[in-house]
């Protein structure tokens, strides 16, 4: 957190960069992500949609020019903080946009709100972030959003007695809760709750309290690109053929690693906002051109980051490049969208996206993995926002 003194000598510079950002004809977009570390395919997926975004779209909106300007977090909330800060002052930026995971936004918050810059959350997926300051407008997705029909789901499927297994901190909490007390209320049981650190995860430890415990499934929430590590001390431990069903969240089977999983992930399912596979001329489209851009599968990150675009471009046409941070937000509110990931609204009461959660199963078609569609539920909110 930044100290008494420290905020205060910021927020005067914070205030003295607003009025400098509003009145220039560049529209500065500070983007932030983890370009390098354990989380760096989390950047590099957003960073390629935003350059497909901007590839498609043009760089000019309500005559002004978008620049972007990215910079490497490496993951670490210390140094996400001070980028923010210096792209706020010394680059007069009028949007910060980015932050790979929960703990990189929320380092970013007090500066966002202080400068009133909006901040466009492309992938951290706490419930609570955009609880934390009226800038702070949500692309990508919530855990508690995704989870709650994966508990409606494996109790329909039969599923009794599930443990679950997340990385500690916000996002797995969110979660572990949300399954929890949506699978013990249709009458489920959760007989023991595991969270793995979120460095230097080892799971072979947690996955054979799991095997002990005799679960008909294991319900699993990890970071994105993290799923690869699991898969294979999961199959390792010999979980895979022991009957115990593993489900959770779209980011274990992320598409962005899939292919490399083997047939593991065969018949894995879960329950997620976007998949690869999404049967829609808008995302077979998109998907193709993301392909010949980035030269990889795009996954569920890159799908905040190329919506988080269309929300500020459509926010500056509707302010007619009015670029004060109260306008841009209220433009932001109530947008509605058809996506590459199907219909999507930005709820004008909490700020965070309703959207489909779709279920779905790895299959293997055309010689390739894929998280294949077989269930939706439309128009989901955010259960923990009330």
């Amino acid at each position: 957190m930044f100290t008494r003194t420290l905020a205060l000598c910021a927020f005067a510079a914070l205030s003295l960069a607003v009025g400098t950002a509003a009145a220039q004809d560049t529209v500065k977009v500070g983007l932030i992500l983890p370009m390098t570390g354990p989380f760096a395919s989390t950047g590099r997926q957003i960073d390629g949609a935003v350059k497909l975004w901007i590839q498609q779209n043009g760089t000019t909106v309500a005559g002004k020019k978008i620049e972007v300007i990215l910079k490497d977090d490496a993951g670490n909330a210390d140094t996400t903080r001070r980028l923010a800060q210096e792209l706020v002052v010394n680059d007069k930026v009028a949007v910060l946009a980015g932050f790979g995971l929960t703990p990189l936004a929320l380092a970013t918050v007090p500066i966002a709100t202080q400068a009133k810059v909006p901040m466009i959350v492309m992938a951290a997926a706490t419930s609570s972030i955009t609880e934390q300051s009226p800038f702070v407008v949500r692309a990508g997705f919530t855990l508690p959003q995704v989870t709650s029909p994966l508990a409606n789901w494996a109790w329909q499927a039969g599923i009794k007695k599930v443990v679950t297994l997340v990385t500690d901190f916000g996002p797995g909490i969110d979660a572990e809760t949300t399954f929890k007390n949506r699978f013990t209320a249709l009458g489920g049981q959760v007989p023991a709750e595991l969270r793995v650190p979120l460095r230097n995860p080892d799971f072979a430890p947690f996955l054979q309290r799991v095997r002990d415990a005799s679960p008909d499934a294991v319900f699993v929430f990890v970071p994105s690109g993290v799923g690869a590590i699991f898969m294979k001390q999961f199959a390792e431990r010999g979980l895979d053929k022991s009957g115990i069903k593993l489900i959770g969240t779209g980011d274990v089977t992320d598409d962005d690693i899939l292919n490399g999983m083997g047939d593991v992930a065969l018949g894995v399912i879960t329950s997620f906002h976007y998949s690869a596979a999404h049967d829609s001329p808008a995302n077979k489209a998109y998907v193709a051109a993301y392909k010949k851009l980035n030269g990889v599968r795009p996954n569920f990150m890159s799908m905040g980051g190329y919506d988080g675009m269309r929300v500020l471009y459509k926010a500056l046409e509707a302010t007619k490049g009015n670029t004060s941070g109260e306008a841009l937000v209220n433009a932001m509110k109530g947008q509605a969208f058809e996506s590459p990931r199907g219909p999507v609204t930005i709820d004008p009461a909490t700020r965070d996206p309703i959207q489909n959660v779709y279920m779905r199963k790895v299959e293997r078609v055309g010689g390739e993995l894929w998280n294949v569609e077989f269930a939706t539920q439309p128009a989901v909110k955010d259960p923990m926002h009330k």
